[in-house]
């Protein structure tokens, strides 16, 4: 079926398509070999570097289980509040009065345009020189301060982007209803552009989860990967082993993440797409109007 933005590929096109797929397949399977390979010779294979991840619980019981509690934690807390101060700074950008949209605009090209490795670093500094919160805690509140900083910034821009992505009726039809900004922004634009933001949020929310490594990297966070340090250390030279488990881990988590966001985005879809439904005037009252309601 063709469209606009694509053509249905006739008979050459698809054998065309096949044996770049049989390719690609070959070139993959050949890589898969190579890595292999190279892992056997080097002794990466051998079970006694996977058996501590099947034989001995202690691995999962002592590091990699609190290292990933630790990972959750500092991303749920990132995420509460990177979330609602994201859509805060990106309402702000849209702002009619300029004292608002320009400071905003500010602050939010400011932190987005810093690594966010170095806003940890940073937090850190002044966790330690200007408070007393304890050593224990100070590599989770610089870890979730750098990420919240940098990942609301980042969020202001996809729902500045997604409220402006609506068609401009939409805020004109608020504004002949007799709506405030405030209202349709709030009841109208918002709850629309969400449905357009989730894949980007989505893949924000993510990142966030997987940047919580660069605090075990350079602060002291016992987060997941950090773990690597210690099992190697304890459990001779099984790096490769260690960080395939690792990367399995993360793997799962950010995997039954984006399969809730999909099986969300799909609800909001379909809610918006459902049939509307004509209720009938109530007998004894001739003349009432008809009224037309959703059907979700």
């Amino acid at each position: 079926m063709s469209s606009v933005l694509y053509d249905t590929p006739g008979p050459r096109a698809k054998r065309r398509n096949v044996l770049y797929t049989i390719t690609f397949l070959a070139v993959l399977a050949l890589a898969a070999w190579w890595v292999l390979t190279a892992l056997a010779d080097k002794n990466q294979l051998d079970a006694d570097k996977w058996s501590p991840f099947v034989t001995d619980s202690q691995v999962w019981t002592t590091y990699l289980l609190p290292g990933l509690t630790e990972t959750l934690k500092a991303a749920a807390l990132a995420i509460l509040i990177a979330l609602p101060l994201g859509a805060l700074l990106g309402i702000g950008r849209l702002s009619d009065h300029r004292w608002v949209r320009v400071p905003v605009g500010a602050v939010v090209e400011f932190f987005r345009a810093i690594p966010v490795l170095l806003l940890m670093v940073f937090a850190a500094a002044l966790y330690r020189e200007f408070t007393t919160i304890s050593s224990d805690f100070r590599p989770l509140y610089a870890v979730v301060t750098g990420l919240v900083l940098y990942n609301a910034s980042v969020i202001a821009e996809v729902v500045r982007a997604g409220v402006l992505s609506l068609p401009r009726g939409q805020g004109d039809a608020a504004e002949a209803l007799g709506m405030r900004k405030s209202q349709t922004m709030l009841y109208v634009l918002l709850p629309q552009a969400v449905t357009v933001m989730l894949p980007a949020l989505v893949s924000q929310l993510v990142v966030i989860v997987k940047d919580t490594a660069l605090g075990g990297a350079l602060l002291g966070f016992n987060e997941l990967l950090s773990q690597n340090r210690q099992i190697t250390a304890n459990y001779g030279a099984n790096t490769i082993a260690t960080l395939v488990v690792i990367a399995l881990i993360y793997i799962a988590l950010n995997f039954a993440l984006t399969s809730f966001a999909s099986w969300l985005e799909k609800r909001l879809r379909r809610g918006r797409k459902s049939p509307t439904v004509t209720l009938p005037a109530q007998a004894g009252a001739p003349g009432v109007p008809m009224e037309t309601v959703s059907g979700a």
